[in-house]
């Protein structure tokens, strides 16, 4: 993944992983009442939670990126609500890293701060 993205939203709960990029898109559309052309990563789970779909606007085009695990399996929300939730870039890449999303013992995030 390239291109910057602003927000990453998970689809709580699991979704059907034959759905190819029109599917997904619709759900983006339909169910989380979000534009799939927006900077943002969508990002979807298997019921078993050892499979991803990301999908992702890019100038011209989707990108639909596929993760499976060979072992394990992904720190998933399961809240059958189908309203998605918002998280941080940094607690996806705990995500993809097996990890849970509120990782109690990391380090603070630190913002710069401009000086005037």
């Amino acid at each position: 993944m390239n291109m910057p993205f602003e927000k990453v939203y998970l689809a709580c709960g699991s979704t059907d992983m034959r759905k190819s990029i029109d599917g997904l898109a619709a759900i983006v559309i339909e169910c989380f009442d979000l534009d799939p052309f927006s900077p943002c990563l969508f990002v979807f789970c298997n019921r078993k939670r050892d499979k991803l779909k990301i999908l992702q606007w890019e100038v011209n085009g989707f990108w639909l990126y596929y993760r499976r695990l060979e072992k394990g399996t992904f720190q998933w929300p399961s809240d059958k609500d189908l309203t998605p939730i918002s998280i941080s870039p940094r607690q996806f890449r705990w995500l993809l890293d097996g990890m849970s999303m509120n990782q109690h013992q990391a380090h603070r995030e630190v913002l710069a701060r401009t000086i005037l």
